[in-house]
Order: C-alpha cells, then sequence, then structure tokens
C-alpha cells in the first residue's frame, strides 16, 4: 500500500503524536508521574461547577440538543452571540457575532490558518508562518500541508535573579520578507509560561500591518478566560489580527472547542473550510459555555477559581524543584502563565532527549525541548538543554518525579566526570 504526498507528510510519526500518546499512557498508567502533556489540573470546584452545569442542562434539555443536533459550520450562535457580545463589552473591541468562528479545537484552528496564509500560492510561490520567539508550541511543528513552512527567530535571553530567564523578541534578528505570510505567537507562550510584553505585541501588530500580513495570537491561556495569566498584560484585537482561543484549559478539553476571532473575511473562509472537513464543530462545549455566560460565570471563575488555583500550585512547584535541584545545575524561566514550567540545564552533558528516555524509563513523563523550535535556520545548543515540565499534578506527585529528576541529572554529571 502507498499513500499520497499529504499521506506521506500526514503518516509520520511527529513530537504531538509522541506527546499526546505519552499523555494518554500517563494519564492512566498506574504509578506514572505524568509531568509532560498539556491536559488541565481537575480544580474540584470546576468539576464541581460543571457537573451541576450539566445536570441543569440536562434538565432543562439543552444538553440534549446541543447532543442530537448539528450546528452550522461557523459552529453554534448562541456561544458567538454571547461571546461576541461579552468581549465588546469587556474590551471594547469593535466586534460583532461575523467575527467568531468555532473549530474542532485548537490544533484544528491552526491548521486552517497555517494553510489559508502560508504555503503555494498560485503563482508558484511559497509563503511561510513566523515565529518571531522560539521556542513555540510543539503542537504547530507539523501542520503545514508544505515541508519547511515555518521560520523562527532566536530569542534575546535575560537572566533573573532566583535562577530564573526570561526570553524576549530579539527584534534585530527578526525578518519579515515577500516569502512571510503570517506571524504567529502564543501568550503565555507554551512552553515557556513567557507572556511577551504589551510593548512587544504592539510592535508585532505594527509589523504585520505594514506587511499586510494578519498577526495571529494563542490565547489558549490567556484573558479574559482561562486567565491563567500572572504578569500585566493588556488583550488586543483587530481586524488584523487572528485571535484563537480555546475551552480546554477551563477544564473541558475533551469537548474539542477552539475559537478564532478574525475579520469578516476570514471567519468566512474559516466556516467553509469547517464545512468541507468537519460539517460542523461539536455544540456540547460551546452550549456549556454560552450558558457559563448567562450566568455571569465564565469570567468569574477564571479569575477566582482558576487563575489562582494555578497561580499557588507552580509557586509550591518552583519551591520543590530548588529543594531538589539547585540554580547552577537548571534555570527556570519566568512562570508568567499557562500551565508549564520550562527548565534549561545549560552545561548538561546529555541532550534532553536522552534525559527523557531515561526518565521515562523510571515512569517520569516529561517533554524534550528539541521539539519546540520549529524553523530554525541554523543548529543552536540550546535546543538540547531544555525541558518542559506540566506543574499541574499533585504536590506529592510532582516531588516524586522532581527527585527522580535530580538523580537523572546528578548521574549525567557523574557519568562525565
Amino acid at each position: 500500500m502507498t499513500f499520497s504526498l499529504f499521506g506521506d507528510k500526514f503518516t509520520r510519526y511527529s513530537g504531538i503524536t509522541r506527546l499526546m500518546e505519552d499523555l494518554n499512557d500517563g494519564l492512566r498508567t498506574p504509578g506514572a508521574i505524568m509531568l509532560g502533556g498539556g491536559n488541565p489540573a481537575c480544580i474540584p470546584e470546576m468539576d464541581s461547577y460543571f457537573r451541576k452545569l450539566l445536570a441543569d442542562m440536562l434538565d432543562n434539555g439543552n444538553a440534549v440538543d446541543a447532543l442530537c443536533n448539528y450546528d452550522g459550520p461557523g459552529g453554534r450562535n448562541e456561544f458567538i452571540i454571547a461571546l461576541a457580545e461579552l468581549l465588546k463589552t469587556t474590551f471594547d473591541w469593535d466586534i460583532s457575532p461575523q467575527n467568531i468562528a468555532l473549530t474542532n479545537g485548537s490544533q484544528s484552528a491552526f491548521f486552517y490558518l497555517f494553510n489559508l496564509f502560508a504555503g503555494r500560492r498560485r503563482d508558484g510561490s511559497v509563503r511561510k508562518v513566523l515565529f518571531p520567539l522560539a521556542p513555540e508550541y510543539i503542537g504547530y511543528a507539523d501542520a503545514g500541508l508544505e515541508d519547511d513552512l515555518f521560520v523562527s527567530a532566536r530569542p534575546n535571553i535575560e537572566l533573573l535573579p532566583d535562577g530564573q530567564f526570561k526570553y524576549y523578541v530579539d527584534f534585530d534578528r527578526l525578518h519579515i520578507g515577500d516569502d512571510t505570510g503570517m506571524i504567529c505567537v502564543s501568550r503565555p507562550t507554551n512552553p515557556t509560561g513567557n507572556v511577551i510584553t504589551d510593548e512587544e505585541l504592539m510592535r508585532l501588530d505594527e509589523l504585520a500591518h505594514q506587511h499586510q500580513i494578519p498577526l495571529v495570537i494563542d490565547n489558549a491561556y490567556g484573558l479574559p478566560f482561562p486567565g491563567i495569566i500572572f504578569s500585566p498584560a493588556r488583550p488586543l484585537w483587530n481586524p488584523n489580527i487572528i485571535l484563537c482561543m480555546s475551552l480546554s484549559k477551563l477544564g473541558l478539553p475533551g469537548t474539542r472547542c477552539g475559537i478564532i476571532i478574525a475579520s469578516e473575511q476570514t471567519i468566512s473562509a474559516i466556516s467553509n473550510m469547517n464545512g468541507i472537513m468537519t460539517l460542523a464543530p461539536g455544540g456540547i462545549g460551546p452550549a456549556m459555555a454560552a450558558e457559563m455566560i448567562r450566568r455571569q460565570d465564565l469570567l468569574r471563575l477564571s479569575e477566582t477559581v482558576i487563575k489562582p488555583f494555578y497561580y499557588q500550585r507552580v509557586q509550591q512547584t518552583i519551591a520543590i524543584l530548588r529543594r531538589y535541584i539547585p540554580q547552577e545545575r537548571c534555570l527556570i524561566h519566568k512562570p508568567e502563565g499557562a500551565i508549564f514550567l520550562w527548565l534549561w540545564f545549560k552545561d548538561l552533558p546529555i541532550s534532553t532527549e536522552v534525559l527523557y528516555q531515561r526518565l521515562k524509563k523510571r515512569g517520569v513523563l516529561m517533554v524534550p525541548g528539541h521539539y519546540f523550535f520549529p524553523g530554525l535556520e541554523k543548529p543552536w545548543p540550546h535546543t538540547q538543554q531544555c525541558m518542559r515540565m506540566n506543574y499541574v499534578p499533585e504536590p506529592d506527585k510532582i516531588e516524586a518525579g522532581v527527585k527522580i529528576l535530580a538523580e537523572e541529572l546528578e548521574l549525567a554529571w557523574a557519568e562525565q566526570a
């Protein structure tokens, strides 16, 4: 059996496939310590809220309606209308329901967008996706129909007190040419927890306007929901910005609901793509979110339950890390948002891929950093020195995993000696 070129490309074993396999195995294997994938925390207050919400929706018929009927290709109208009004009221954006479409998860949204604005064009030229700040999300790397669809820029690195550091966009290295089809950045950033500053975001927006290309912002962890952001940041949207959101980090990843906020032209294109590829997005997640907006719970729970939970957990995790691993062995990216810590083992004598394999044998699952640098033009040792760690599990599991990580790090340095 032979596949098409499309088949050859999308049947490859990829970083995101391995991550999701590890996530599935880690969640369901007794004794495994899951510090890898991006599954959100089971926050007791949110779980109780969702159970009560679904029970109410079963009683009033809304859940059955969402499960037993198709929505239109742009997604569930009641949620789109409610969300447009919420964003307009909260941020004073000039937005209407015609500026919003839903997808079956953010991964589908970015597959659509990358191949809508980048790739091969009618005249034979190829446009590329520019990531102005690597590292970036692992799920982007294999989402292009064309090979070599991505270009990324190395960041400036600022060393901070307490063994922390922070990435910044290096605008001197940032090249936007005729072959750039779009600029894409996540905020907060998966994998690092970095939040690019308001000034950086405004400058990227200006560059996108100048070159007549869209600026795509992956806002899966950001404001106004789920609000997993710990540093000052002002949300930004205008018709040249494509803002992507999600219900996953509210605690609803199984609903597979991505949200695209963009110009009416882009939203019309996304709706048409939905119709061809999936008929319509799933309805149960949007129906739940619409009810949360009606009850004025969506933003309230993001601010008073979700954000405080993750802020406390990340502080606990950093304290655990520092009990076992000193600053000279491991630098930590300043935790400004999202649900990960980004660890930099600057002088590690083995690659983090080898470290990943050793940890996996001992039942600890993390993600090696080299997958998060798609499109770098030249090799960079830094890509082999970092790992992404999910800080969602209970502190006792985190401590058990960190203890094993510390042992493997010391073993690696001892082998070098």
